[in-house]
């Protein structure tokens, strides 16, 4: 795993490139919280990740005060952990207001 990171002003793009399970989650946390300060919303491109396991709804639902997070690109198998995470637990947070 590994991860493209772009910074525009406030704006910031994170792009993980391979699956996300608990062995890779740490680094993409720290690639969040190695952003500026100034940086106010993060786009995560997820465009690259063909297999994501509970840890993916860790990153999904860690926000940040005063940051807010998008989560584009979802492919297929994503996209079902979190469709059947929500439909499980509807009161959680992660991605349904963020999921583009």
């Amino acid at each position: 795993m590994y991860t493209t990171m772009t910074v525009d002003g406030t704006n910031a793009a994170i792009t993980p490139h391979g699956d996300i399970d608990f062995d890779t989650l740490p680094g993409l946390l720290n690639a969040a919280r190695a952003l500026p300060a100034t940086v106010t919303a993060v786009t995560w491109d997820m465009y690259d990740v063909p297999f994501m396991d509970v840890a993916g709804l860790h990153l999904l639902s860690s926000r940040r005060p005063h940051r807010t997070a998008r989560f584009v690109g979802l492919r297929p198998q994503p996209q079902r952990v979190v469709t059947l995470a929500t439909h499980l637990f509807p009161a959680a947070k992660w991605g349904q207001s963020s999921l583009g």
